[in-house]
């Protein structure tokens, strides 16, 4: 298990997830605790990229429920289809809002959040959570971000 996480600043995007997808695999590797795994991925993700949010929300019945977070609080139950975390549960699809006013729908679980990427987490064909960052800046998220966010969802559920 990684003590310590390096954090790459003043580097590309790209740069920053090529250095910190190797400590999030060191950091899961051996623990077979899903919820412990959830809570250190965001907290190294908000670490390495300073987020406005970053988090997981997991279904459970027909909502998806607040799991592990890191940022101000937030909203804690979501319906399927349901602002941008609940249309990512519903078309078990990765979802990038350049700009949360403009999403018809959205759920504005803090007013600070301007744009916003969620992608699911997909197990056997189902979607059992999604993992959902927030920015406080206009168009964010890219596919550079969907890209390797993706690996890291891969790295979570392959443990």
């Amino acid at each position: 298990m990684a003590e310590d996480l390096t954090i790459t600043r003043n580097t590309s995007k790209e740069e920053q997830y090529q250095s910190i997808i190797p400590q999030i695999e060191a950091l899961l590797y051996g623990e077979p605790d899903f919820i412990a795994n959830l809570a250190n991925v965001a907290a190294a993700l908000k670490e390495q990229f300073n987020w406005f949010w970053v988090g997981f929300y997991l279904v459970k019945q027909d909502e998806l429920v607040l799991g592990p977070f890191q940022g101000p609080v937030a909203c804690t139950r979501i319906k399927k289809g349901k602002g941008v975390c609940g249309a990512s549960w519903e078309k078990a699809s990765t979802i990038i809002v350049p700009d949360v006013d403009e999403f018809p729908g959205h759920i504005a679980c803090a007013s600070a959040s301007k744009s916003e990427i969620v992608l699911p987490l997909i197990v056997n064909g189902e979607v059992m959570g999604v993992l959902d960052v927030d920015s406080e800046v206009l168009n964010k998220f890219d596919e550079t971000d969907k890209s390797y966010l993706e690996q890291v969802i891969s790295i979570i559920l392959n443990r």
